[in-house]
């Protein structure tokens, strides 16, 4: 058994919506990134990735590569999957907390955990998506950013 932790965080900006867990979630703002920002699919591929012992999603995924540019962060992932694939890895299951002020995700939890559990092909059983503000501390606190970290843990079937 292996085990990853991953973080992510962005500002937020202009815009009206926020991509988390792959879901389209509307939002007063949007967020300043490379690529579509989606903190919760970044979380999860540096949390797999450590997992694996493969570095981070900077060293695939570099926010300075053209490519990259407004990429769905779904592509990551499935990248990622394939990755741990090559190395006789599975995923055994998935925690995760988005930091936020706002959007709240009650609303969107059970689509963004069948999300990430159709990009990881895994039960959604496999998959936890929880929410936390930061009680008006902070920049997350005072809504100018989005954070999200995620576990996981990966068997070698």
């Amino acid at each position: 058994m292996r085990i990853g932790s991953g973080f992510d965080v962005h500002a937020l900006g202009p815009g009206d919506f926020v991509m988390l867990g792959g879901i389209r979630v509307a939002h007063s703002r949007g967020v300043v990134a490379h690529s579509d920002g989606d903190v919760v699919l970044h979380a999860l591929c540096d949390a797999l990735l450590g997992a694996a012992g493969l570095g981070d999603i900077g060293q695939h995924f570099g926010d300075t590569d053209p490519r990259w540019r407004g990429a769905d962060s779904s592509v990551f992932v499935t990248q990622v999957l394939a990755l741990l694939r090559d190395r006789r890895l599975a995923v055994a299951n998935v925690d995760v907390t988005v930091l936020a002020q706002a959007p709240k995700i009650a609303t969107h939890r059970d689509a963004m955990r069948r999300r990430i559990a159709q990009l990881l092909e895994v039960a959604a059983e496999r998959v936890n998506i929880k929410a936390t503000t930061t009680e008006g501390l902070g920049f997350l606190g005072r809504a100018e950013g989005i954070a999200a970290q995620a576990v996981v843990l990966l068997t070698e079937p």
